[in-house]
């Protein structure tokens, strides 16, 4: 029996409920003001709570190899920085300053930092120590990560999976075919699948430039940290690079953004 074609558009409609258009942020001095897509059933609290339980695992299995490092000159140059960060965040958003944010730092070569949802924050001591990071790019990095924290990255990047299972889900459902699904699931990509990690990076720079500006940090130290990252990798990628693509525009783009945030950096060296 051949199926009707309305189908297909029935399965993009029903992607469509409990779906929500958000700006998880505003806009700040750097102008970010995507609209983000995404799904009620993948709640904020949701995703929080699932990265806790996953970091407080990571902690564990650090400490338990005595890898955790505690009250040492170097954490308490990591959390130093990070309050200063984490007491900028309600320029993008406000609800942030209650998250549980929390800052550890485990003894590791790996080049690589992350902030997660909610606040918790990672740094491997080998990012800093083999590419000497000075305070303004450690500065760099955690904004960075902080920002994708802030826009719920996350979160999004969760609703997308579930948008696209659900297409699956429903297709299979109503007996429709791959070739009949082409139009739910190009429905799908374009709402909920774009604008891609790139435009997630672009969106991490210029907030982390802002908010390592905003607490006091140089952002020229975003292009040396860059600089310094590509010059680690050699014929390997490090990790933090792995999962943070660099396309060749970014130096440019952090360039052009810089000035927009000086007057922010100036006005906290005076306070």
């Amino acid at each position: 029996m051949r199926k009707p074609q309305s189908l297909p558009l029935l399965v993009g409609a029903a992607l469509l409920v409990g779906c929500q258009a958000v700006n998880t942020t505003s806009g700040g001095s750097v102008g970010v003001e995507r609209k983000q897509y995404m799904f009620s059933m993948v709640s904020t609290e949701q995703v929080n709570q699932m990265y806790a339980e996953s970091y407080q695992e990571t902690l564990a299995e650090a400490s338990k190899k005595g890898l955790l490092k505690k009250n040492d000159a170097l954490t308490k140059r990591v959390d130093g920085i990070a309050r200063r960060l984490i007491a900028e965040v309600p320029a993008f958003r406000a609800d942030a300053s209650q998250w549980d944010w929390q800052v550890n730092v485990i003894d590791s070569p790996e080049l690589n930092a992350n902030c997660g949802p909610g606040g918790k924050i990672i740094f491997y001591s080998g990012l800093i120590e083999q590419l000497k990071l000075t305070d303004d790019e450690i500065a760099a990095v955690m904004g960075h990560e902080i920002a994708h924290a802030l826009r719920e990255h996350g979160r999004e990047a969760m609703s997308k999976a579930y948008g696209l299972q659900m297409a699956n889900q429903l297709g299979a459902a109503f007996g429709i075919g791959d070739g009949s699904l082409q139009l739910a699931n190009v429905g799908v990509q374009y709402l909920m699948t774009l604008p891609n990690s790139r435009s997630n990076e672009n969106e991490a720079d210029l907030i982390g430039l802002e908010l390592s500006a905003r607490a006091g940090y140089d952002p020229n130290a975003a292009v040396t940290l860059w600089q310094k990252m590509a010059a680690a990798g050699g014929s390997s990628t490090p990790e933090f690079m792995s999962t943070h693509p660099s396309p060749a525009n970014r130096t440019e783009t952090l360039q052009t953004t810089i000035p927009k945030v000086m007057p922010l950096y100036e006005a906290s060296k005076k306070r």
